[in-house]
């Protein structure tokens, strides 16, 4: 199981050590491999509060046999754990995450850019990044961070006292939608890069100083509303009132040359999985004597 170097000031040692070890169970209670696991949610935007979760997601393969069944889309195509001591996993079969890819489905697309990254096994993940460029819809990334914001606000911050978490439950995505519209790309994940990117400069001071007292308190800690971010958030809500122009269907040729890839890398990484068991054998047969 390949593990990429993390940060020890994001997530520390100790975590990373038990996150691992779960996953690693997984593997063996499932008997997948799993190809690529990140942190997502707060810890990977930027404003965890002191007691968020560890929110883990992954993508994993089966054995090629597994794929060969008739009823292979009758077949559970994920993985779920409750949370415990606040570490929370789950993650999709491959199959199930390349179809949600070329739906341009947000959360794959953040998994693949989290900053924290606990495994990372072959390509997979770096060639799904690189066809993202060419493949996503920046009309859908709109909407589904629009419905995000807009539910947010719409829920939460109408009252009289506000959760600090869903200020930026509201604003990343908005930010995100700034981002998408300027640079025809997918938004970077930490959320820091977005505000100094696209915010205007009236709402900088104010979210900052809002992003310092978040990160020092709890989950569940409420504020007074910020009537500067507030104007700032339905202003953008009102914008988006009307849609988001189209970017037209991908013509017929280039999705077919989009799915070749995608059927490539799905038979070049099943081909590639090396599962828990068979590394045990190749260890043990290295540490064999020879004569």
């Amino acid at each position: 199981m390949s593990e990429p170097a993390i940060a020890p000031e994001m997530i520390a040692f100790e975590v990373q050590h038990e996150i691992r070890k779960r996953l690693h169970r997984a593997e063996l209670e499932h008997d997948i491999q799993i190809i690529y696991a990140c942190e997502s949610g707060s810890r990977a935007w930027g404003f965890a509060s002191t007691d968020s979760d560890y929110d883990v997601r992954f993508i994993y393969v089966h054995r090629s046999d597994w794929y060969m069944a008739f009823n292979v889309e009758r077949q559970r195509d994920v993985v779920e754990y409750p949370i415990v001591d606040e570490i929370d996993c789950n993650g999709w079969d491959l199959r199930k995450a390349l179809h949600l890819y070329t739906r341009t489905n947000g959360a794959l697309l953040e998994w693949l850019n989290s900053p924290i990254v606990y495994i990372e096994q072959g390509q997979c993940a770096q060639r799904l990044k690189q066809l993202a460029k060419d493949m996503f819809n920046p009309t859908a990334l709109c909407y589904h961070y629009s419905h995000m914001a807009r539910g947010n606000a719409r829920e939460y911050l109408n009252r009289d006292a506000v959760r600090l978490k869903k200020y930026f439950y509201v604003l990343r995505p908005l930010l995100s939608i700034r981002y998408i519209e300027q640079y025809q790309s997918p938004p970077p994940i930490v959320f820091e890069e977005l505000l100094y990117q696209v915010a205007p400069e009236s709402i900088i001071d104010e979210t900052e100083r809002l992003l310092a007292i978040k990160r020092q308190a709890t989950e569940s800690d409420y504020g007074p509303p910020n009537m500067i971010i507030n104007r700032f958030i339905y202003e953008e809500l009102e914008r988006h009132g009307g849609g988001f122009k189209g970017q037209g269907r991908p013509d017929i040729e280039n999705a077919k040359a989009n799915y070749q890839h995608l059927n490539q890398l799905f038979r070049d990484t099943i081909k590639g999985a090396v599962f828990p068991e068979q590394e045990d054998d190749k260890e043990n047969q290295q540490a064999m004597p020879t004569g």
